[in-house]
């Protein structure tokens, strides 16, 4: 099984440092990449696309929440855990849709449950080698089962809205279904 690939965001070293040092820890995750400034993250999990993001709030410049934003308006969807010392972040955290919100100091069982669920989120939609989904198919299927319509797949994957409708209705055909709810059903 391939490890989640994440990036840490902090504005403090010594944060990402531990941070850092926790993952390790676990081994459970693929560090890939660390930043200190809000502009940073946002070239790199742009470039990067990790899995997960371990985001600060409070940083100089743009906050965790601003860096979400335009990670997503550059047509990247990662998840996003907020890690920060005041908890009155978490309601804003959860309507950001945020994966996960940790306080710091960050408590190693808590991300280590953490990264467990997230674990556990992506193996409700492993796809089962008897399918013999295409590589595009599968990755279709990963975004559809993140809530992303036809539209919004067409600009991650840089194809257009009706060569993603196709895909999906192959993928209908090839697992034997007639419906998005139904395919889900059947794969969990």
């Amino acid at each position: 099984m391939l490890l989640p690939r994440c990036i840490v965001v902090d504005d403090e070293i010594l944060a990402i440092e531990r941070m850092c040092n926790l993952l390790s820890q676990l081994h459970q995750v693929e560090l890939i990449d660390t930043a200190l400034t809000p502009e940073k993250a946002i070239k790199e999990i742009t470039a990067q696309k990790p899995d997960l993001v371990f985001v600060d709030v409070e940083m100089p410049r743009i906050n965790g929440f601003e860096i979400v934003k335009q990670v997503q308006a550059n047509l990247c969807f990662p998840s996003f855990v907020f890690v920060t010392a005041y908890s009155q972040y978490a309601i804003k955290a959860i309507k950001a849709e945020a994966f996960d919100f940790l306080l710091k100091p960050v408590d190693i069982d808590e991300l280590h449950e953490s990264i467990n669920r997230y674990n556990a989120k992506q193996k409700e939609i492993a796809i089962p080698d008897e399918y013999t989904l295409t590589e595009r198919e599968r990755e279709i299927l990963q975004l559809v089962a993140k809530g992303k319509t036809s539209k919004e797949i067409g600009e991650i994957l840089s194809i257009s809205k009706h060569t993603v409708d196709t895909h999906r209705r192959r993928i209908l055909e090839k697992v034997g279904v007639k419906s998005t709810f139904e395919l889900f059903s059947k794969l969990r």
